[in-house]
């Protein structure tokens, strides 16, 4: 039987500027863009909204700056529904901002400022230890230090509780540690960052997979955007279909994946239906712009499901 799932999200908050401009300046220039959106992001906070609005209970351990950024945004985890009583302020640091500047072909240039993100310890990990301990699962990604994250995937295996790493951004990690993880979720680039081989299409995503299988993870994911998602462990692999959408902004679609399935699976459903579920929830949140503004309800979600 289904029930609510008590989720714990260990990673980033950021501020997302975006400006919209036809042209990018060349240096020591001044132009006018076109319009400007600010938006609560950070991947972390991310799959805590996608997994808070598809029905778990959600709580954030992270740490924001002491900027007007800070309060904004544990007054948004708040405003979400997520508990958000070990997301810490920390003095003389920025919070996490993401400036994004896109032109009028759609291309982007983004600089990532990790600024409190970065201070997030596994002495912080240690002061959330009795909220760990509830949860059903954990996530995780690598907005925030490595060591952190490879501390609570040890803290999550020695306790029993599920994990979900989502290895992003891309880059090379020590399996050794990923092997304490249950899940570990990358799309193709961030999978051919782990392995070191290609992931264009579903074959090399299940030789991809193999290798990392081989290599001592539990159970790996794939998200192949388009292609749906690859889920290989040691009883198989699973090719989830994609659900079929025309996008508008497919920007955060691999946190509205992971959210939505950290709640599924954590409710009781078996992992290919919580698989399925999570790509037509991805695929849901590529109709409108944005993160977490695209990211849709439960009942909305149930209707596409219907």
């Amino acid at each position: 039987m289904e029930r609510q799932p008590h989720v714990v999200v260990v990673g980033s908050a950021n501020i997302d500027l975006t400006t919209f401009t036809d042209l990018f300046p060349r240096p020591g220039e001044t132009i006018f863009g076109r319009k400007f959106q600010l938006g609560f992001g950070g991947k972390g906070a991310n799959q805590a909204v996608a997994s808070a609005l598809c029905g778990a209970k959600v709580s954030m351990v992270a740490r924001v700056g002491d900027d007007l950024f800070g309060p904004a945004t544990v007054q948004n985890f708040m405003a979400q529904g997520i508990d958000a009583s070990h997301v810490w302020i920390t003095r003389g640091e920025s919070s996490g901002v993401a400036p994004i500047f896109v032109d009028s072909a759609g291309q982007n240039r983004i600089l990532v400022v990790k600024g409190a993100n970065d201070a997030l310890t596994p002495a912080d990990v240690d002061a959330a230890a009795p909220l760990l301990r509830q949860a059903d699962c954990i996530v995780l990604q690598l907005e925030v230090p490595v060591e952190t994250v490879y501390y609570t995937l040890r803290f999550a295996r020695r306790n029993g509780i599920r994990s979900i790493l989502n290895p992003a951004p891309g880059q090379p990690l020590d399996l050794a540690e990923l092997a304490n993880a249950d899940y570990v979720v990358p799309n193709e680039t961030e999978a051919e960052a782990l392995s070191g081989m290609p992931v264009r299409n579903i074959e090399e995503a299940r030789v991809c997979a193999q290798h990392l299988l081989d290599s001592g993870l539990r159970r790996v994911i794939i998200t192949l955007g388009g292609n749906g998602a690859l889920c290989a462990s040691a009883d198989g692999m699973e090719h989830a279909p994609p659900h079929r959408v025309e996008p508008m902004d497919t920007t955060g679609a691999g946190d509205a994946f992971i959210g939505s399935f950290a709640c599924f699976l954590g409710s009781g459903m078996a992992e290919s239906e919580a698989l399925a579920r999570a790509n037509v929830y991805a695929a849901l949140s590529t109709l409108s712009v944005g993160t977490q503004m695209s990211f849709v309800t439960r009942e909305r979600f149930e209707a596409a499901w219907r």
